[in-house]
């Protein structure tokens, strides 16, 4: 698991005794004194820490930070302390960022009250930003799981169509049998469906195969067709997979290294003992494999159903398999 880092800012010694006592709270958070360095001190802290902790005014805060607030998925959560730690405010990232649980756990340490306003959290529903994010779903369209939440909040419910199967769902996420009846609808196709918001769970495995020396380009190319014209969302992707000969390959770990892909590599006897794919006279004589990019995406996929069978560009070759239940997967 990722340690969060922390910064502790402060500006009065009353500040500072309050950082004291929060220390040993946060052993993985750095203390700044900050009187006559508070503005060059939140904007270098901004992209290195995970949470900044200010003691100091509320006002003085919102000052300091608005010209650097970008997305909600990427800025620092902001947690405003007064310096006797009555008072633990979650500003900014309350729930993706993890101001909310931060504040709380402050306000638990030195006696105070944790100030949490997101509106999910004030009546008692699932923050669906946070359930997302936990379930490794991607939302295909931000503005509009905005109002999905914001329909959550004032009805109390929304509805769910899943095609993996789910944990228990929240009380307040009903599951429906069609996507059409469905507020949220979790698919790795790329379809929408009206007044339905998608996510994309990470389900893909494409299995690769190439010739040699073939560039990060062409493999980019190679999967991006294979999804566009089989109707699957690129997001989608989770990992690759191809034969042991390939792990040596420059394009294709400088493709999987700039999409953030994991690749796993196979042996040829790993590779034959996949049924029901395609063979190829050709890469047998090669490489000893009856096939590289089907039975590779299957592996990867621990035995989950080959959605698009290998296709060639120029000198790559590609396959699909969906992982079998996705969502229990880390």
């Amino acid at each position: 698991m990722k340690t969060e880092k922390i910064a502790i800012l402060y500006l009065t010694r009353g500040g500072g005794r309050l950082a004291s006592r929060l220390t040993p709270l946060l052993p993985q958070s750095t203390v700044y004194p900050c009187k006559g360095t508070l503005r060059q001190t939140i904007v270098s802290c901004w992209q290195e820490y995970d949470h900044l902790v200010c003691i100091m005014a509320t006002g003085i805060v919102v000052r300091m930070i608005a010209p650097l607030l970008a997305d909600k998925r990427t800025d620092p959560s902001v947690i405003v302390c007064d310096e006797k730690g009555r008072f633990a405010i979650s500003l900014l990232s309350g729930h993706i960022g993890g101001g909310n649980g931060l504040a709380e756990k402050i306000a638990a340490g030195v006696g105070g009250q944790a100030v949490i306003t997101t509106a999910s959290d004030v009546l008692g529903h699932t923050a669906l930003d946070l359930w997302a994010e936990e379930l490794g779903l991607v939302v295909a369209d931000k503005p509009a799981f905005t109002k999905v939440m914001g329909k959550l909040v004032n009805t109390g419910r929304v509805t769910l169509y899943a095609g993996f199967p789910l944990s228990p769902l929240p009380a307040d996420i009903v599951g429906v049998d069609h996507p059409e009846k469905a507020d949220l609808v979790i698919s790795c196709r790329s379809k929408k469906y009206l007044g339905a918001v998608l996510l994309n769970p990470r389900a893909l495995v494409a299995g690769m195969g190439c010739n040699r020396h073939t560039p990060a380009e062409e493999f980019d190319v190679a999967l991006a067709e294979a999804c566009s014209e089989h109707g699957l969302a690129l997001q989608s992707v989770r990992s690759l997979a191809s034969i042991d000969l390939k792990s040596d390959e420059a394009g294709l770990l400088e493709f999987a290294k700039t999409r953030g892909y994991h690749i796993d590599f196979y042996d040829r006897d790993q590779l034959n003992g996949v049924d029901g794919v395609s063979t190829s006279a050709a890469v047998l004589k090669a490489t000893g494999a009856k096939g590289v990019a089907e039975p590779a995406a299957v592996l990867a996929a621990g035995g989950g159903r080959l959605l698009v069978k290998k296709m060639k560009w120029k000198n790559v070759t590609v396959a699909i398999a969906e992982i079998s239940n996705p969502l229990s997967v880390s």
